[in-house]
């Protein structure tokens, strides 16, 4: 009696997958499970795709305090490794053009400026650029049951990011998990630190914050919409694909 018998173990406990060469019944199952398996692996493989980038240009033409036209670019340094997912949901919104031509549609002077509303310019639409696995706020295991304009991603606000000047950061509703498409960018007179840890930064402006500060100063109307629009003419990135990494294993 061997060791393994002595501790209860038996030898012949487990079927044999193959029997002189040739694959056993229960061999047959085990291969036809594994097929499956490597097949799925496939298919999530070639179809999850994940995207992440360290920088973002902003182009944005508005009118400022002394009535010039101003045309100019703002860079903003991302940060993946702390807001991934608000990151590549920027990135992709990005890539897809949505933000093209879209407004700040909210401008409050020693706060924030306000856009990424491409659905509806005016603070009331937007959505996430794809299925995050929430809608409106609320977790859902699929998105056959929710609209693509209710698309929101997870909050991701206690990455210890804080809400200094030249921070990006993601509007949403006061309910958890709403964000959408809409951003806002922080200027250099303000600290609203009450937002740390409530809304998700993912991002500071490393070049151009002078006219982050030109279009917080800018007049503005009724719900702070900006007498003359402020446009956001385009949005790029060094956007990178990015493997997960169990796609190295097919």
């Amino acid at each position: 009696m061997n060791e393994m018998q002595d501790l209860g173990f038996s030898e012949t406990s487990f079927p044999r997958l193959i029997n002189d060469g040739t694959p056993t019944l229960a061999g047959m199952v085990a291969m036809g499970m594994a097929l499956v398996l490597v097949l799925a692996g496939i298919t999530v493989a070639n179809t999850e795709q994940t995207y992440t980038a360290s920088e973002a240009y902003l182009n944005i033409t508005w009118t400022d305090a002394l009535g010039d036209h101003r045309d100019e670019v703002i860079t903003i340094e991302l940060n993946p490794d702390l807001a991934p997912i608000h990151v590549e949901n920027f990135v992709l919104n990005a890539q897809e053009e949505n933000y093209d031509g879209t407004i700040f549609h909210r401008v409050i002077n020693n706060f924030m400026i306000q856009g990424g509303d491409f659905t509806n310019g005016d603070g009331t639409g937007g959505h996430a650029a794809k299925w995050y696995g929430y809608c409106d706020g609320v977790f859902e295991a699929s998105s056959s049951n929710c609209p693509e304009n209710s698309w929101s991603i997870p909050d991701e606000a206690s990455n210890g990011l804080q809400h200094t000047a030249g921070a990006l950061s993601m509007a949403k509703t006061t309910a958890d998990n709403t964000g959408g498409s809409q951003f806002f960018i922080v200027p250099s007179d303000s600290n609203p630190s009450h937002l740390d840890g409530v809304h998700t930064v993912f991002g500071y402006v490393t070049d151009g914050m002078e006219h982050i500060d030109s279009i917080s100063n800018i007049p503005t109307g009724a719900n702070d919409v900006p007498t003359n629009a402020v446009t956001l003419v385009s949005v790029t990135t060094n956007s990178v694909e990015k493997t997960p990494w169990y796609r190295t294993f097919f």
